[in-house]
């Protein structure tokens, strides 16, 4: 699978264009998935529900299932946090995958940046960052870097196809082959 990073400083704008670049690409016929990193214990169950009740009695997966969807939760109980190429193998094949964070990770990447940040940009000193999305003049972009209207989600569409030499597809979005 083709997966294309983005990356950037907390507030820099991140998941707000993730969303807009899923829905455009979506839109546009791909099918999209996306990992998003969380630095901090997080919790996508709630409190009471039976699903909950069974992880916190143990279980290491629990899995619910319905007409409409299926998750799975698996507990690492102490184990290390895996890595993206490990959390990769367990997506279910689609066109591109987006990845929120993950920044020392080898996948090319496109950085948020917001003017008013305090922080420098990190395309100056992160691995594979090969655009940065920003509503501001950004001095001393490595060479190569693209820049983009971070305001303007299908030129970063457009730029996305353009890179990870995405195909657009010939039938309905919702095939049933990736």
């Amino acid at each position: 699978m083709k997966v294309a990073g983005l990356i950037g400083w907390h507030n820099s704008g991140k998941t707000t264009l993730v969303v807009a670049l899923v829905g455009e690409l979506a839109a546009r016929g791909y099918r999209v998935s996306t990992i998003k990193h969380a630095h901090h214990a997080f919790d996508v169950d709630t409190p009471g529900k039976d699903s909950w009740r069974h992880r916190e009695a143990g279980a290491t997966e629990v899995m619910v299932g319905s007409r409409t969807r299926w998750a799975l939760m698996h507990e690492l109980r102490g184990e290390r946090e895996p890595e993206l190429a490990e959390l990769l193998t367990r997506m279910s094949a689609v066109d591109l995958v987006i990845v929120e964070g993950f920044k020392n990770a080898d996948h090319e990447k496109i950085e948020v940046y917001r003017a008013g940040l305090e922080e420098p940009p990190l395309a100056h000193t992160a691995s594979n960052v090969v655009a940065v999305a920003t509503d501001t003049e950004i001095a001393n972009l490595p060479p190569g870097t693209a820049c983009l209207d971070m305001n303007n989600p299908a030129s970063v569409a457009d730029f996305v196809e353009r890179h990870w030499s995405l195909t657009r597809p010939s039938s309905h979005p919702n095939r049933e082959s990736a």
